[in-house]
């Protein structure tokens, strides 16, 4: 065992005093040791249960023969960080994630790993480093949150909630309407309601084999939660005496079968930058053209919120994420040999699960469209791509040519929205807010929200070199690549430059010509940077591209 390095033999009695010093016994220390990744934290929604799933899954561990050692990985609320200088430190925590996983495993030497996520760049940050260690390792989230209720019965969500500001802006929403949003929208512990990056994340977790059915659906507050942490904690003393490990299960195969689940499912697009990442640990290049291929032929069955007015409670009911599974099973669109963590095979997951509610994963012959939820649109805007989810934009702006409103931040973009500077027909630019640039890649949920809550989603569209929330609906376009901080032609727009998008071409063009673009180009310098010291700084100056997933090099 890995652990022999640490407990076995004469040389190690000095170890073996430090883990007395800790209360092991002897017999303890004879078993399988299995690290207990969890990220329980008071800041978090989403991760304040993540306790009761941490002792769920070290009794699952104990019952099976091995000893848990719990140690901790941070997480950041993106809601909370969202809006100020906090959203900077978001993404990059995915790879602080990735690397102190890392060190802490390789230091003490465990048999395998239990990763307990639940939030945006926690699952990905830790589908990294088990990647990135390749010993046995499995996946227990902390559940969705429950949806929320009006006071006149309608269900809401996080997404209403930033949509409420906008209304007030608007003056469409009083102060006491947005307080009852407040006081509504949140109601439980978990991972936001809807189809949002953290729920989009442990559900592809899920499709690509390394979390056991339910991890992405069953919500945080039912007792199936705890079941499911026990029996992943048994699950891993499985894998370890297998020696099955994570790059057995994350091939590229698996990478398309996640990219066609997120298809089906009308993921958060954050998932163009993560599975990539994820894929680049395992050696495997994941390019954003696969994504379209497999978009093309994959149908959008679900419209769980933003896009629609169901959520992370009704997929579970209908059958969680293996009936849409079995749904694409139909057409042949997942490679069902695959081994997972199970230690059998996709199909053998697959036998007798029934799809349980039509309307809300729709059948494989019933689809809200034929093609899936995400797409990467490229032009000479963005020659190296930028993303759109689809299933989220209204008909009327599948195809859209505006003039270009331009800001150098989302802070000033935010402003002249609030303001009512922002009119019909507007193609709103935010740049400068990439990787590099933010730095960070900020989230802009607030403009997408204010537009949206203005009742401009239908008439307005955003673009932008930094992300999206999975919480955003509308045509909002992010990941433009190159960024502007890099010279891309981003960097290039000037106000009222005219920009043609067409969703279902998946072109994206700034309409002036070449010889203008070159000169602007020759005149262009890059900006000094936002933040010259820190963290930050670091990330700046080793990022990649969006379009490769922000992975540092």
């Amino acid at each position: 065992m890995r652990s022999d390095n640490v407990t076995k033999g004469v040389e190690r009695a000095p170890n073996r005093s430090l883990f007395y010093a800790l209360g092991y016994t002897k017999e303890e220390l004879d078993r399988p040791l299995i690290g207990i990744v969890s990220s329980q934290n008071e800041i978090v929604p989403g991760h304040m249960n993540l306790d009761k799933i941490t002792q769920a899954v070290k009794a699952g561990v104990r019952m099976a023969g091995g000893t848990p050692i719990m140690f901790p990985a941070i997480a950041v609320c993106d809601g909370i960080a969202m809006g100020h200088v906090g959203m900077k430190y978001s993404l990059v925590t995915r790879e602080l994630i990735a690397d102190s996983t890392e060190a802490m495993a390789m230091a003490h030497q465990f048999d395998g790993l239990v990763m307990i996520p639940n939030c945006d760049k926690n699952v990905p940050g830790l589908l990294m480093a088990a990647a990135r260690l390749n010993i046995p390792a499995i996946f227990c989230s902390g559940g969705p949150m429950l949806a929320g209720t009006m006071t006149n019965g309608r269900r809401t969500c996080l997404s209403h909630m930033f949509e409420a500001v906008g209304a007030y802006h608007a003056g469409k929403l009083d102060e006491e309407g947005v307080e009852e949003y407040e006081r509504s929208a949140c109601p439980t512990c978990g991972s936001c309601s809807g189809m949002y990056t953290a729920n989009s994340m442990n559900c592809l977790t899920e499709a690509i084999g390394m979390a056991l059915r339910g991890n992405g659906t069953i919500p945080a507050v039912m007792s199936a939660r705890l079941r499911l942490a026990k029996h992943t904690g048994m699950q891993i003393m499985e894998l370890v005496k297998q020696n099955i490990r994570p790059r057995d299960i994350m091939t590229q195969a698996a990478f398309h079968n996640a990219e066609a689940v997120d298809m089906a499912l009308g993921c958060s697009t954050n998932s163009m930058l993560h599975l990539p990442a994820i894929a680049h640990e395992c050696g495997i290049n994941l390019s954003l053209a696969d994504a379209n291929g497999i978009s093309r032929k994959t149908p959008n069955l679900c419209h769980l919120a933003p896009a629609g007015d169901t959520y992370m409670e009704d997929l579970e009911r209908a059958g969680g994420v293996y009936a849409v599974m079995k749904e694409l099973t139909k057409r042949d669109l997942l490679d069902t040999s695959l081994l997972t963590c199970t230690g059998k095979t996709v199909a053998e997951n697959l036998e007798g699960v029934v799809n349980l509610d039509e309307t809300l994963i729709r059948p494989i012959d019933n689809p809200y469209s034929p093609y899936g939820g995400i797409a990467v649109l490229t032009g000479n805007l963005a020659p190296d791509g930028c993303v759109v989810k689809q299933s989220a934009v209204a008909e009327e702006m599948m195809v859209h040519t505006g003039p270009a409103r331009v800001f150098d931040s989302e802070d000033d973009a935010i402003s002249a929205i609030y303001a009512g500077n922002i009119k019909a027909g507007d193609v709103v630019v935010i740049r400068y807010e990439g990787p590099k640039g933010g730095p960070g890649m900020r989230e802009m949920l607030n403009p997408t929200s204010a537009i949206a809550g203005m009742g401009l989603d239908k008439e307005v569209a955003l673009i932008t070199d930094g992300r999206f929330s999975g919480a955003t609906r509308g045509a909002s376009i992010g990941h433009v690549s190159p960024e502007a901080a890099l010279g891309g032609p981003i960097a290039l727009v000037e106000e009222g430059d005219p920009i043609a998008i067409d969703i279902p071409s998946c072109k994206i063009d700034i309409l002036v010509d070449e010889a203008v673009l070159a000169a602007r180009k020759a005149a262009w310098t890059c900006p000094e940077p936002k933040i010259k010291t820190g963290y930050l700084a670091r990330y700046a100056k080793l990022v990649t591209s969006a379009a490769k997933g922000a992975v540092l090099e």
